[in-house]
């Protein structure tokens, strides 16, 4: 199992950004596939981005060009820069890790999953 803890969620007007971060305590992180993940109140979980072990992202379509997920392996560490923040992207966004390092956008693919940081974007 590996343990993960989100932060740098918090209040942001609409066009402004916002960075997450994730930390990770496994020794062989580099070799999981990781995610982002989002769910707001009343609504399913959904995919957000992934990046492999191998360092390809990729996005949910609603994403477009605002979003960037990268990882730094020496730090243990995956972020998401989020720009041009909208009303609906307000959500709790959670990290997750995949054991195969093998990309994914279905949330039952990955076995490990942080508690969330919360996203607020006011109009």
């Amino acid at each position: 199992q590996v343990q993960l803890v989100e932060s740098g969620g918090g209040l942001v007007q609409a066009g402004g950004s916002l960075r997450l971060s994730c930390a990770a305590s496994a020794r062989t992180f580099s070799r999981y596939a990781m995610g982002w993940f989002r769910q707001a109140p009343g609504k399913e979980r959904e995919f957000v981005a992934g990046i492999s072990r191998n360092n390809m992202p990729y996005y949910a379509d609603f994403v477009k060009v605002r979003f960037t997920i990268s990882r730094d392996n020496a730090k243990n560490m995956v972020y998401l820069q989020m720009n041009s923040l909208k009303p609906e992207d307000t959500a709790v966004y959670y990290c997750a890790a995949k054991a195969d390092g093998l990309g994914s956008r279905e949330e039952a693919d990955y076995g490990s999953w942080g508690q969330g940081t919360q996203v607020t974007v006011s109009s």
